[in-house]
């Protein structure tokens, strides 16, 4: 199957006048469908050293028979784009507290975890009671959770992407924060059938306020649609083509993405993706979904 950004050009356009004018007056559609939750999710944060060194650090949370699984990679910038970081090169933090060094990018790593008294809501990700932080050559270069305690220098760190893989009802629910000096914004997805409707039908609902509706969502089973979120505009992408007619090993894709600005393009060429991917300083969120629409 091709790219999803290969599907499109940059004519695709059209921002949500719903949106960008107000919340839309109508409300979230009502669903008999409980909302499907991840059971995987992967967030990728990019460090700068005081040496002026850039890493890519993944964190991975994943639900498994076992409990749950943390995972980690540090990749440099100049490695391939984020999406394409290779997960045999991730290491699995195997007890719920402890410490792990290694050598990657030509610095010596630290990590140095906790979350035996982790609380989660939905999914396996922690929410509080847990810490994780990570030195690149005795530099705190990322910290996430609760412990506040560390007052050694520490590099800045920026939230690049974060990918949720999904199975389930077509119902799909998850939160992001596309700016620092942003909310978390709740984000409701659904590929359903309406009443009267012999196609699902894609709805997309940000902080309870349904923001586009896509219809015979068989024959538009790729697209885009561009609106305005904390004075950003940001692309929302969506290809459900595998559901339709690949069901047996297809997933569907959707994807919310920063621009930098008005004039970006949205879609990039495959030779230049690599080289716009480490210029950028955007955030983009991947939802992956295994499961045949209702």
């Amino acid at each position: 199957m091709r790219s999803i950004a290969s599907c499109y050009s940059e004519h695709a356009i059209k921002v949500s006048d719903s949106y960008c004018s107000g919340p839309s007056n109508q409300p979230n559609i009502s669903s008999k469908l409980m909302p499907s939750f991840p059971d995987a999710v992967t967030i990728i944060y990019k460090a700068k050293l005081s040496t002026q060194k850039q890493l890519l650090i993944t964190i991975t949370w994943c639900s498994s028979l076992m409990g749950q699984d943390l995972m980690i990679d540090i990749g440099d910038n100049t490695s391939s784009p984020p999406s394409k970081l290779k997960s045999s090169t991730s290491r699995r933090l195997q007890t719920n507290k402890g410490s792990k060094t290694f050598q990657s990018c030509s610095s010596k790593i630290e990590v140095f975890w906790d979350i035996s008294k982790a609380s989660y809501d939905a999914g396996p990700e922690p929410i509080n009671g847990f810490y994780v932080m990570v030195f690149a050559d005795t530099e705190l270069c990322l910290r996430l959770g609760d412990n506040d305690e560390t007052e050694t220098q520490h590099a800045k760190f920026s939230l690049v992407s974060r990918s949720e893989h999904f199975s389930g009802n077509a119902v799909y629910s998850t939160k992001a924060q596309f700016c620092d000096s942003g909310t978390a914004h709740d984000i409701l997805i659904k590929c359903v059938r309406e009443e009267g409707s012999r196609s699902p039908v894609l709805s997309v609902c940000i902080d309870k306020k349904r923001i586009f509706q896509v219809k015979r969502l068989r024959w538009n089973f790729r697209g885009n649609q561009a609106i305005f979120l904390d004075g950003l505009l940001v692309d929302m992408m969506w290809d459900v083509h595998d559901w339709f007619f690949n069901p047996a090993s297809g997933f569907a894709v959707f994807m919310f993405r920063t621009r930098s600005g008005l004039d970006s393009r949205l879609w990039l060429e495959e030779k230049n993706l690599e080289e716009k991917e480490q210029e950028k300083v955007g955030f983009s969120l991947l939802i992956c979904a295994w499961k045949n629409p209702g």
